[in-house]
């Protein structure tokens, strides 16, 4: 489990610079991509869909707010929607959907009170790309909206790994930051 500190909330111009980096490497790869949101509630689309030719690589995304979307449309498994588990199936069900080479899904939750026992801040990972899924786990600090933004910021550097094609392990967790 990786615990960020507060500080590592990005700009809206370094989310942009991620965002085009993005399209230039899965261009450069011929990939295309999809996104499952819960916690980022749609945000992480709407950074995508503002690159540059997005159209040509963005499939698409499935924003699931609700537990009962995560298990109805992305094929959470019962049980608690933040976790290891209903990350995963979020991350493949979406890129099986969207038929996309990389997927990257987020649950969470963002605060200020828990959710099924899930401490705020807590936020799950799933990664998908051509076949091979894995998670990481994050415990970000601060107040909902910088934890909302901490979460864009990873997913957007977990996008820019997925493809470039530099991890494939099955589950990352990592020590304190």
């Amino acid at each position: 489990m990786v615990t960020e500190p507060e500080d590592r909330v990005p700009t809206d111009e370094q989310v942009h610079e991620r965002c085009e980096q993005l399209a230039e490497l899965v261009g450069r790869h011929e990939l295309t991509v999809a996104t499952a949101e819960s916690l980022t509630a749609g945000n992480l689309a709407s950074h995508l869909g503002r690159a540059t030719a997005s159209g040509d690589w963005y499939c698409g995304g499935v924003v699931a707010y609700r537990k009962e979307v995560k298990h109805a449309v992305l094929h959470a498994p019962p049980g608690p929607v933040v976790s290891q588990d209903a990350a995963r199936a979020m991350a493949k069900s979406v890129a099986e959907l969207m038929d996309a080479h990389v997927a990257l899904a987020v649950t969470g939750e963002a605060g200020p009170q828990c959710q099924e026992d899930v401490p705020p801040g807590t936020v799950w990972f799933g990664m998908y790309r051509r076949g091979e899924v894995w998670t990481e786990h994050h415990v970000f600090d601060g107040e909902p909206e910088s934890v909302l933004a901490q979460t864009i910021g990873r997913s957007l550097d977990l996008l820019l790994e997925l493809a470039d094609n530099s991890r494939t392990s099955d589950t990352r967790s990592e020590g304190t930051r």
